[in-house]
Order: structure tokens, then sequence, then C-alpha cells
């Protein structure tokens, strides 16, 4: 830290967006270039702290003050190095990451906090350019094949790891490319698909093999069967995500015109990549988003670039305060008012409604919701509850309708019923600190066993998870493992060792 003033000197500053009416019109990524100079003027507001509470936010432990300080001197090689040492994807994480590491940063307690994201990001593709990200193969293999089911940002994690290891590693994928929500759940405006594809080429340049198109213990024909995925490798990894939707059981939710947010989002990204896919389009519709949170975002930016007539997102929660609510304190996430990209293009937000039945019109589509305002009251057993407010009913025209409210678990019927998983009692499936699921050999990581969580935390555990396979294969590992899983909380017993 060559100024320990760096921080009273100069504010916070980041990219600009690209104009609105400029970026609605394509699918690239929002942001400008942003200035070396001012980067490394962004670098240099970090204290470099005692006590560095970004390692505390961040998941991964990332050495944020080394390679801010680094970023800060130019030494961009050595910061690609410290950065990748505990993040195989700082570019995703750089790009998607809402930055909890930000929200713990020391100078956020009084000012606004360092732009750790913008730096990551900054020095990530940095390396990139410069052609440092090289694959890693291993010295030696160790003759164990492992499988990972699921190619997200937790699988890809595990199956790097693994492979560096000197493991024969199999990435198995049931769409037809790879990536998970990464290359159909994100849309192009946040991240674009070749930040995926280069990594992914390192990838197989270090030996790991991927197949598309395969649904791992299904049961149907052309399926890779739990039997052979038994006898033809000796650890297993699921990392297939928490893909089963939140749905709104109102009445009138069969009507035409009303979809989860994934059969919306994946058609318009596979239209991104060229194929020829029957994708909802709401060119000149009126659209609602039931949900408030990143997905609904994301299908705020898609509906403003296909041209929808008007957008409303709305949200059961009372809006946030504008600045950090007392109730999360530093270092821990805050509850605020954020508004993202997407919101900045247009559009309107509701908060404190509620949906009570979806009206339909004579050809059995949606026409209206029909909203009613709530409140927050205590119940009789002390918890907080939502109540409506009596007289505060109204429409809300609508052509097209998105429930973005989150996920809720795996898949429970297909590969977990026919390896015997057993499941915790929040729905996700059952492990122990080290990853083991109730399958002998079975190993869980990210979404999958978490529940549905952030980037950062689906790196970190497919990191922890390899290291955990690793140490049982071949009775130790030098496999850096930045946390351990969070032990069942209830329902199914918690799984022995395999």
């Amino acid at each position: 830290m060559a100024d320990p003033q760096g921080f009273m000197k100069h504010g916070r500053e980041l990219p600009t967006r690209r104009p609105v009416d400029v970026r609605i019109q394509d699918w690239k990524e929002v942001y400008q270039p942003f200035p070396e100079d001012h980067l490394r003027t962004q670098a240099s507001r970090c204290m470099d702290c005692g006590i560095p509470f970004c390692h505390n936010g961040c998941p991964l432990g990332n050495l944020i003050p080394e390679w801010n300080d680094l970023a800060r001197r130019a030494d961009w090689r050595d910061a690609a190095e410290r950065l990748h040492a505990t993040n195989n994807f700082p570019e995703f994480t750089g790009r998607l990451c809402p930055a909890p590491c930000e929200a713990a940063c020391v100078l956020g307690i009084g000012d606004d906090p360092v732009a750790i994201k913008q730096v990551e990001v900054t020095i990530a593709d940095r390396a990139w350019d410069e052609g440092w990200v090289t694959p890693h193969v291993a010295a030696e293999r160790t003759g164990k094949r492992v499988a990972v089911i699921g190619s997200g940002p937790a699988g890809l994690a595990a199956a790097q790891q693994l492979t560096r290891a000197g493991h024969d590693v199999t990435v198995y994928e049931r769409e037809d490319r790879i990536g998970g929500l990464l290359r159909y759940g994100i849309p192009e405006f946040k991240m674009e698909k070749a930040v995926l594809d280069r990594r992914l080429a390192q990838m197989r340049a270090e030996g790991t093999s991927f197949v598309t198109n395969c649904n791992v213990g299904g049961g149907e024909a052309g399926d890779l069967s739990v039997a052979e995925l038994r006898v033809s490798y000796d650890a297993v990894v699921l990392a297939g995500g928490s893909t089963l939707a939140r749905d709104l059981r109102a009445p009138g939710r069969e009507l035409d015109g009303i979809h989860v947010a994934m059969e919306y989002l994946v058609p318009s990204n596979k239209l991104r990549e060229g194929d020829q896919v029957s994708a909802i389009d709401a060119h000149g519709k009126k659209v609602i988003i039931i949900g408030g949170g990143d997905t609904g975002a994301d299908c705020l930016g898609t509906a403003h670039r296909q041209g929808a007539s008007s957008v409303v997102q709305i949200e059961i929660m009372p809006k946030p305060p504008e600045e950090r609510a007392a109730s999360t304190p530093w270092p821990m996430w805050p509850l605020m008012y954020r508004t993202s990209s997407a919101h900045e293009e247009g559009g309107e937000r509701l908060f404190a409604v509620n949906t009570e039945a979806f009206v339909g019109d004579d050809h059995g589509r949606v026409r209206a919701l029909r909203l009613h305002e709530v409140e927050q009251v205590t119940g009789e057993d002390g918890r907080p509850r939502f109540a409506k407010v009596e007289g505060s009913e109204f429409d809300l025209e609508a052509d097209l309708v998105f429930l973005a409210m989150g996920f809720t678990g795996p898949q429970r019927h297909g590969l977990l019923h026919n390896l015997g998983i057993e499941m915790d009692g929040r729905g996700n499936v059952a492990r122990d600190v080290s990853f083991r699921t109730s399958a002998p050999g079975v190993y869980v990581c990210g979404d999958m066993g978490r529940g549905q969580s952030l980037i950062v935390w689906a790196i970190a555990e497919g990191r922890s998870c390899a290291a955990a396979v690793d140490a049982d294969l071949m009775a130790s590992t030098m496999l850096p493992a930045p946390l351990q899983a969070a032990p069942t909380l209830s329902g199914a017993r918690t799984p022995t060792r395999a």
C-alpha cells in the first residue's frame, strides 16, 4: 500500500454503462471499457486492513488486498496468479457475483467500499488478453476415474480441480451444450458466452472430457444408467443444481402465457447461440414478472431487448431502504434497495403486492393479474407474515407472466432416486461435512446440496468437494478446500462416510 490515504483521496468509481437506447438493441455486455489508470486508482483505495473482512465476505477466501495492491502497481501477471490461486473462474464471478466481499469491506463502514469486483474482472480479462491463462496439465495420472454430473460453476470447478490432481474426469450434461445456468440461464448482456467458451477450451486442453445430451440415471433409452456409472467410475460428484422452480398455484395458473422464468430464458439464450428454437417473444406485449431477484432482472432485460410494450416487476416484500438497513449491519450482506442494469433500462417495480388470481380471456390466455397490497404483521406464533390490505385489490393487464420466485431444490426422480440418495429436511441432497452423500462413493456440491445460492458459493463448494474426493481416493490431497459443507439441518439422517 504505497499511499495509506488513498481511500481518503479517491472516491468509488465504476465503468460507465453503454447508453440504454443503444444497448437494448443488442445482446452485448452493458459496460464500456474502464481506463487502466482509473482502475489502478480504484485499487489504491484498498486500505490493506489489519483484518481484511473482505476475506470473510468471500466464500472462496480470495486474497483481495494482495491483488488490489498488485493491480495498483500494474503488476498484472502476479495479480492474475494470486487471483487464480483461490478462484478457478474469476472472469465469471467478476461479472456475475453480487460481491459479498464489497459488503464486508472495512472501508464500507463509513464510506463507499473498494470496487473489488471491477478490479477482479479487469485482472482476469487482462490475463486472458495477454495469453497468461494456459492449460495446467497434471504431471502424473492417478488412474482414478471421476464422473461429474452437471456442468454449472460447481461442477466445472470440481472437474478442473480433480483433473489437475491427475484424475480422469468426465463431465456429463443433459443439455446440448456445456455450462449449465452459465450457458442458458444467464443472458448474454450479463456475460457473453465467448467468456465461458474460452475457459472450457482450457479445461479440454487440461484433459477434462465433456459429454452433452446425456441424462445420467434418467432411465430412458440412451441415458447412462446408474449401473454403468457405478462400474465405470471410482467416484461420482453430483452438481446438478437447484432446478425445481417455485411455482405460484393461484387460480388461473393453467392459462396460456404464464411461464416459469427458465421456460423463457433458456430458449432465448439458445437463439443467441444460433439455434432455431421456438422462443417466447415479448415483442409488443405487456409483461409482468413475479419476483424481484436476479432471475427476475434477467427476464426484465430480455423483455426489453425483445421490444416489450411494457414491463412490470412485482415483489411481495416491502421496498427495501435506500441505505443499509439497521437489521443488517456491517459486515453482513446489507438489506437495501438495489437496481441492476435491466432496471435502468425501463419498466416499473411494485413492492408489497400479492397475486390473488390470474385472469383469462375467452381464448384461455392470461389477460391480467388480480393483485392486492400486503402488510407485514406478527402472527399468533410470533412469526411475521403477510396480511392482505382490505380494499386494495386492483387488476394489472398482462399478455405474458414470468414466475421468477426462486428454486426449491433438485429434481428428486431419475438419478437421485435410482442412486438411493437421501434428502435433507429442506429438500436438498443430504451430505456430511466432507460433501459425502448417503450413497457410497457419491458426493454433492453446489446448489444441489446447499440450496439456491450464489455463483461464488458454487465455485467454492466445487473446489472443496474436489479436495474431499481426492483425499478419499488417494488417502491425502494437496488441493485447497475453502470450506466444509454444512451438515444436514433436519429431516434425513446425516450420511455416514462412504
